[in-house]
């Protein structure tokens, strides 16, 4: 068998970082739907490490509001 031969998997994830490079707004949009039918694992996969991070600060920042309001 040949080595150099792509396999589909490695060229759809392939196609697919070279998508999330060149269009980063729409992985954005792209996370948000999947994460109406996919799992959590799908949405921080597609948001990257600063969506995800943004996500997280978000998330910690929502639960401190309603710590605040809530005591």
């Amino acid at each position: 068998m040949q080595e150099n031969k792509e396999t589909p998997e490695r060229k759809r994830e392939r196609l697919r970082q070279e998508e999330l490079k060149g269009n980063p707004t729409g992985s954005l949009n792209d996370a948000f739907n999947r994460a109406q039918s996919g799992g959590l694992a799908d949405l921080v996969g597609s948001l990257g490490w600063k969506g995800t991070g943004i996500l997280i600060l978000l998330l910690i920042i929502g639960v401190i509001i309603a710590s605040i309001f809530l005591k």
